[in-house]
């Protein structure tokens, strides 16, 4: 963790380290660049949903098939899982790859793999490492943010419905790492399906609401008004600009009504579902709307698809809602001329296992964490529908064509918001370091190998 001057420094670098010069001609790089998309919205199966019971089910294999049966989608040959109905008639629209892997069953620094598109900086049993750490890579937003500011003053980013905390123990990958502060995505605290949602729990990632930020707003005019006759350091007083332009942007109108769902008719929101899930992509298509540039969805809190135990009985509430949800706004981005500029992934940090079983010492079995292969959807932003891109052996285990690595998929965000995915942002050595280490998947807009 870092004290409160290192934070300082660290969000100052991009002035005094790189220098004002060096930053600028990054940003002049990065604003020049072609983009496919104007928005990517990143659903986040968070804990890792089971690719052979959503999108790449094993009917002929009785050892791993489960408690679902296959079902035809729109796709000759294809079939998803008897969960994901309405996915299954959408198949036109996506672009499934079946052989997305890696190496690191961890939720921890898998997450972070697939929330910034870069390998976590090993720094010992990252499932322990209970800091928001400022190693990390930035989150895709943060990276845009940093390269690319919006010119209306509202981050690059935001995260709803939740921040993926467990107790003390917040997840890599959704914050800007080794920016800095200043670039930290806003996150939405309140569920939008509860009767009493209000736009009332925007904040920073650390915990800084609209309120508390007010505060301390009041108490640095309080403190700067004391000063007199103190120097006031150029590092200061750009830290003073940072927190005035971070109260603009939690408290901009054009944001909070972005996230008013209740302005939306009751027929749109049951077309949703009145779900968690539902109205979480329905406030996803109203920042889509506000040209958001990044908007992670996280489906549920920490872990909600860690199945480990009571897996089937959990996933026939969840799948339903899932399917639902994504299929509404597909739909509804569709309808409304927004899909061509959106892209949209539906991802977990990794699939689950093949083999159904117990944890030790539990008696209902489950699927476990399986980063070898597993399965992400894309649609929009230019994506060909209709294609299955890979594929994984009989027993869905390991892939039998090339892999996709969460890096690639990384690039593929980036370049699609226009960003080269291997210019470089100082880390917080001021030393400079590639966004991206993946390849472009540019199979998903020229056509796959089914």
């Amino acid at each position: 963790m870092f004290h409160r001057r290192e934070l300082l420094q660290v969000g100052c670098s991009s002035f005094f380290g790189l220098g004002l010069t060096g930053l600028l001609g990054q940003q002049a790089i990065a604003a020049n660049q072609p983009r496919r998309a104007k928005s990517v919205v990143l659903i986040f199966l968070t804990g890792g949903g089971s690719h052979i019971d959503m999108f790449d089910p094993k009917p002929d294999a009785s050892e791993v098939k489960g408690e679902f049966e296959p079902i035809a989608t729109s796709l000759t040959g294809v079939q998803f899982s008897d969960k994901m109905p309405e996915m299954a008639k959408r198949a036109g629209k996506l672009a499934i790859v079946r052989s997305m892997a890696h190496g690191d069953n961890r939720h921890l620094s898998g997450s972070h793999n697939a929330l910034t598109g870069a390998i976590q900086t090993f720094r010992g049993d990252s499932n322990e490492d209970k800091s928001l750490n400022r190693a990390d890579w930035p989150s895709y937003g943060a990276a845009l943010s940093n390269l690319r500011p919006r010119a209306d003053g509202l981050p690059s980013q935001v995260t709803i419905p939740n921040p993926l905390i467990e107790g003390v123990l917040v997840w890599p990958g959704q914050h800007a790492g080794f920016l800095g502060a200043k670039y930290d995505p806003f996150v939405l605290k309140d569920d939008p399906n509860s009767d009493d949602y209000k736009v009332r729990g925007l904040s920073l990632l650390d915990g800084l609401s609209v309120v508390r930020l007010g505060e301390r707003r009041r108490l640095l005019e309080h403190i700067n008004r004391q000063r007199d006759g103190l120097n006031a350091t150029e590092q200061g007083l750009k830290y003073s600009d940072e927190q005035e332009r971070a109260f603009s942007m939690l408290t901009s109108s054009k944001l909070g009504s972005a996230l008013d769902i209740k302005a939306e008719p009751a027929a749109a929101r049951d077309r949703y579902g009145r779900h968690q899930y539902g109205q979480t992509l329905l406030l996803a298509r109203r920042l889509v709307e506000l040209e958001m540039p990044v908007i992670q969805c996280n489906m549920g809190n920490v872990q909600t698809w860690d199945t480990h135990v009571d897996h089937f009985p959990r996933l026939k509430t969840m799948l339903p809602a899932l399917d639902t949800g994504v299929s509404a706004f597909l739909d509804d981005l569709e309808d409304r001329g927004l899909l061509d500029q959106t892209l949209v992934i539906c991802v977990g940090e990794f699939g689950r296992t093949p083999t159904i079983s117990p944890l030790a010492g539990q008696t209902v079995p489950g699927r476990h964490h399986w980063a070898p292969v597993y399965t992400a959807v894309f649609a929009g932003g230019g994506v060909q529908g209709g294609q299955v891109i890979g594929k994984s052996d009989r027993l869905g285990a390991y892939p039998v064509t090339p892999p996709y690595h969460p890096n690639d998929m990384g690039a593929t965000i980036y370049t699609a918001l226009g960003i080269d995915p291997h210019q470089t942002v100082p880390d917080r050595f001021n030393r400079p370091r590639h966004l991206n280490q993946g390849k472009v998947m540019d199979v998903l807009y020229t056509g796959g190998v089914t």
